[in-house]
C-alpha cells in the first residue's frame, strides 16, 4: 500500500512539472509573439507620442507617491515581480478565501496593459512576466511610474492620469491638491467600482486606504 502510494505522489508530481512547464514554454511563446509583432520601444513611442501623454516633472509628487505607496510600496525595491508581495497576497487571500489582495507589481500591470488583454490564463500571466522583466531591463523605475498613470484606467472613459484630472476636476495634473491626488490614487484597483460619477462614496472610502497607506510609506518614497 505504500508502495502505491509513493508511486501515485511521484506520478502527480511529475504530472504537475511537465504541466507547469508547458505552461512556462507556452508563456514564453506568447511573449516572443507579442514583442516580434510590435517591439516593446514602438509601443511606449506611440503612448509618449499622444497629446494627452504627460512626464512625471508635470504631474503632482503627492498623486504619483500616493500611487506608488498603494499600488506597490516596494516598486523601488523589487525587479518585475514582488516575490514577498506576491507571497503575502497569495497568504491572506487563502485566509480569507478570496482575492483580496493583489501581487502584481507596477511593471507587471504596465505588461499587462502594453501587450495583453484581461484574458485570465496562467499562459497570459507568465507571458505577462515576461514582458514585465524585458521592460524592467529597458526602462529605469521612473519611466516605468510614468507609463503607468498615462496608461491606466480611472473610471468614466478616463484612460491616463491627464485626461482623470482634466475630466474630474479641470485640472492639469500638476496642479491636483493633497485631497484629489490621494482620492485620484485610489480608482485604478477597481475603476468601474470607485468611478466618481457613480460611486464617489465608495472612492472616499478607497481614499482613505490611499491616505493611510501615503502616511505609511512616503517617507521610504522621498528617500528614492
Amino acid at each position: 500500500m505504500k508502495r502505491l502510494i509513493k508511486k501515485l505522489f511521484k506520478l502527480i508530481f511529475t504530472l504537475l512539472l511537465i504541466g507547469a512547464t508547458l505552461i512556462i514554454a507556452f508563456g514564453y511563446g506568447k511573449y516572443k509573439m507579442a514583442i516580434n509583432t510590435t517591439p516593446l520601444t514602438d509601443k511606449v513611442a506611440a503612448i509618449t507620442e499622444k497629446p494627452s501623454y504627460t512626464p512625471t516633472k508635470d504631474i503632482s509628487p503627492d498623486f504619483l507617491q500616493a500611487i506608488v505607496a498603494v499600488e506597490d510600496h516596494r516598486f523601488y525595491e523589487h525587479g518585475a515581480i514582488d516575490i514577498i508581495g506576491l507571497t503575502r497576497a497569495t497568504i491572506v487571500n487563502s485566509i480569507k478565501g478570496e482575492s483580496v489582495q493583489g501581487g502584481s507589481t507596477l511593471t507587471q500591470q504596465v505588461a499587462k496593459n502594453l501587450y495583453f488583454s484581461n484574458e485570465q490564463s496562467f499562459i497570459r500571466k507568465v507571458a505577462e512576466l515576461f514582458v514585465a522583466h524585458h521592460i524592467e531591463e529597458t526602462f529605469d523605475k521612473d519611466k516605468i511610474l510614468e507609463l503607468y498613470v498615462n496608461i491606466i484606467y480611472y473610471g468614466d472613459g478616463n484612460y491616463g492620469i491627464k485626461n482623470a484630472s482634466m475630466n474630474y476636476f479641470n485640472k492639469k495634473p500638476i496642479n491636483l491638491s493633497y485631497e484629489e491626488a490621494t482620492l485620484l490614487a485610489g480608482l485604478p484597483q477597481a475603476p468601474s467600482a470607485y468611478a466618481l460619477s457613480k460611486h464617489y462614496d465608495r472612492a472616499k472610502q478607497r481614499q482613505q486606504e490611499v491616505i493611510n497607506a501615503l502616511t505609511k510609506y512616503r517617507g521610504r518614497l522621498l528617500e528614492k
